[in-house]
């Protein structure tokens, strides 16, 4: 088993440490250090504070696996709509909308980011997009994508691993699926950190206004698109929204509204957050030699390569963290929160939780728990394209190991940058070299 050397400290039933004690009283994720390596803040919260205020973020930082559950299964007690929407465009609200509303073709609130039961209804109708045929078809295709990516890089050995690796190849597949055109990649991938860092609360207002002109600009194009499919159905995922139905009545159909920021979610969560997961891949690839073999080791049983991608979305979580609010006075992890207090879910410190993972920091595909990690969510609000991200990841790990050997990073990792946000911990560019297989 590889351990994936990192930032920790040893969790266990020890004092806390003087360090320890320091983070608690001073560290916020809003710190540059703190964001790009921030598992020794995650061990002293679940060790000494596990439902944190952090002073700057203005949230408190929920870091235990069962504390984070308890949320999950009360989506009404904690809501997503209220703590996701509050962490909209946070101190930059109403202008961020008035811009929307101005040059975007309306300010259209993410409708899968609600509570029950409207939830349920959207992600009803949503779900039409995900049928299992579709993603059970798509292996070729994104077998296909994955051996042109690693054929035009090949023989160059090296590679910048987001942005000729995984970027393009989680772009190219949802937009296919979307019916889009993935030529457009550096505007998807412009507006993609845009609307991530709506949520990421590290923005200021001069980003701010770069960010909404962007998404004005996705908005624009997404509208356009959706009016063609009302028109002329495709075999597509835009026009399985547009054209979603679900029984009969008041409620069987999505607004217009509603399908906008569904396919703007669908644009967006299907390509950012599976494109850090592939990067992280690489990452480790380079670093952790024993896990590198282990990866090579699996390629050609399924069960274990499935096994892999556990893991690996378990060690190295591609989103961070995602917001609630509480709507009444509660009780979580032994502190009594009021109503409207505003949370971060921090899913990467709950899956590296030693008493729920032991040895959280091994790379183990035999863990008997190995399912069990919260990098998808959970409850009603699991992640719907959860089959569709796995898949991507399994296709490109088995493809980089058959294709490519040996990799190695091009930068020293200090130097590795994250992107401004409290969501995700997705790195803005991983250079690496590598020697093409035979």
């Amino acid at each position: 088993m590889a351990s994936a050397a990192d930032d920790v400290t040893s969790e266990s039933g020890c004092p806390a440490t003087a360090e320890e004690k320091r983070l608690i009283a001073d560290a916020t994720l809003l710190d540059p250090v703190v964001h790009a390596a921030p598992r020794r803040f995650y061990t002293a919260m679940r060790k000494l504070d596990p439902v944190h205020y952090d002073a700057q973020l203005d949230m408190y930082l929920v870091s235990r696996y069962e504390d984070i559950q308890t949320i999950q299964k009360d989506p009404i007690t904690f809501s997503v709509n209220k703590g996701y929407h509050t962490q909209q465009a946070k101190g930059f609200a109403e202008e961020f909308r008035q811009i929307l509303e101005r040059d975007g073709g309306g300010y259209f609130p993410d409708a899968i980011m609600s509570d029950p039961p409207y939830h349920t209804r959207v992600r009803k109708l949503m779900e039409n997009a995900f049928t299992g045929h579709r993603v059970k078809e798509l292996e070729p295709r994104i077998e296909k994508v994955v051996a042109e990516l690693i054929d035009a890089i090949a023989d160059k050995g090296a590679m910048d691993a987001v942005n000729d690796f995984a970027v393009p190849l989680t772009i190219r597949i949802i937009c296919e699926q979307l019916g889009l055109d993935w030529e457009m990649k550096s505007r998807i991938q412009r507006w993609s950190t845009a609307v991530t860092a709506q949520i990421g609360r590290m923005q200021d207002r001069a980003e701010m206004l770069e960010h909404a002109r962007q998404i004005c600009d996705l908005q624009q194009y997404l509208i356009a698109k959706m009016k063609e499919r009302q028109a002329e159905p495709r075999e597509d995922m835009i026009s399985d929204i547009v054209h979603a139905k679900e029984g009969d009545g008041e409620g069987s159909v999505l607004t217009f509204e509603e399908a906008v920021s569904l396919i703007r979610a669908l644009l967006v969560a299907g390509n950012e957050t599976t494109a850090t997961a592939l990067g992280n891949l690489v990452y480790i690839l380079c670093t952790e030699p024993e896990t590198a073999q282990l990866l090579k080791d699996s390629v050609e049983d399924d069960r274990l390569l499935n096994r892999f991608v556990e893991e690996l979305l378990r060690i190295e979580p591609p989103v961070r963290a995602l917001s609630r609010m509480t709507t009444r006075k509660v009780e979580l992890g032994g502190k009594l929160l009021p109503a409207g207090a505003h949370l971060l879910l921090l899913y990467a410190s709950a899956n590296d939780q030693p008493d729920v993972f032991p040895c959280p920091r091994d790379f183990d595909i035999d863990r008997k728990n190995i399912g069990r990690h919260l990098s998808f969510g959970g409850g009603v609000h699991r992640c719907v394209g959860l089959a569709l991200a796995r898949m991507e990841i399994k296709v490109a790990a088995r493809e980089l190991v058959r294709r490519l050997d040996n990799f190695q990073l091009a930068i020293d990792p200090d130097d590795i940058r994250y992107l401004p946000t409290v969501a995700t911990r997705t790195m803005e560019r991983l250079p690496v070299t590598f020697d093409k297989r035979d």
